[in-house]
């Protein structure tokens, strides 16, 4: 019997393209690609929407003001022609009072959180606190630090760092529990003392947990920036958006929450891109 010539033989197919061919269509990424485009799209849809509402009369401007007149309080706070502080005043009093508590949040919050990870005596001191008030929100505490602190600056920048520190104790706390077990024991078996353990392997491991609480401490502080500017603050993007709900002025009090939106959002790609700078290999491992 003659076998049919090599020519005639079917060829297997390549591993390589039948690899390349499942990665890409059966074992995807969840979540992987660009959403820019998307996003831009939505944004564009909200704001068309919003612009046909207003103009065809729909919603009375007291609830809901058109596009351009949000644009034009913005115009004039910028250039300063508003009755009232021009926006950059503004701008830098809240910049001031949420930054000087994130900051302050991160030199103690950090610590105590690493401490917490790494020693059941100093969770067992800082666990109840932390559980305690980290449910509440910031205006059932705020009496308190007003009777206890005055109506200065402290009590804004207090009221800020509290609604930080407990998101980012937490997070402090969880990432220091992220390093296996082989990597510690590898290390050890290296030849690394305790203090380089922790050092090398258990703080690298804790840093995506660490960067995540602040991305969620500082949200949580530009949460709390318009409950902490209630207290007789005349400056600040809170207190102007205060101000202008009472005396009704939607266009104002929908410019400055705008306004406040856009600086989190700004800083949170920040922090993003300081996430991809220091962790690269977060998600990769």
């Amino acid at each position: 019997m003659t076998q049919p010539p090599p020519s005639k033989l079917a060829a297997p197919p390549a591993p390589a393209a039948a690899g390349a061919k499942l990665k890409t269509s059966a074992f995807k990424v969840p979540g992987e690609g660009s959403s820019v485009t998307i996003s831009v799209v939505t944004v564009v849809a909200l704001v068309a929407l919003w612009f046909i509402v207003t103009n065809m009369g729909w919603v009375k401007p007291l609830f809901l003001p058109t596009p351009q007149a949000v644009f034009q309080q913005f115009y004039e706070y910028l250039t300063g022609q508003a009755n009232d502080k021009p926006l950059w005043q503004h701008f830098l009093a809240s910049m001031f009072r949420v930054f000087s508590a994130f900051f302050l949040a991160c030199a103690t919050a950090i610590p105590v959180g690493i401490a917490m990870g790494m020693s059941r005596f100093w969770r067992g001191i800082f666990d109840p606190p932390l559980e305690f008030y980290r449910p509440l929100p910031p205006l059932a505490y705020l009496p308190l630090i007003i009777i206890w602190f005055g109506i200065d600056e402290l009590p804004k920048v207090l009221l800020i760092f509290l609604s930080c520190f407990a998101p980012l104790a937490l997070a402090a706390r969880s990432g220091m529990r992220s390093a296996s077990q082989e990597q510690i024991n590898a290390a050890y078996s290296m030849g690394a003392s305790y203090m380089q353990v922790i050092r090398h392997v258990i703080l690298p491991s804790a840093l995506p947990d660490i960067l995540v609480g602040m991305r969620i401490a500082i949200g949580f502080g530009w949460t709390t920036l318009v409950a902490a500017e209630m207290v007789a603050a005349n400056m600040g993007l809170g207190q102007m958006v205060l101000n202008a709900s009472n005396f009704l002025r939607t266009d104002i009090v929908i410019m400055g929450i705008i306004v406040i939106g856009v600086v989190a959002y700004l800083f949170d790609l920040l922090m993003r891109w300081l996430e991809r700078r220091l962790v690269p290999w977060k998600g990769r491992m």
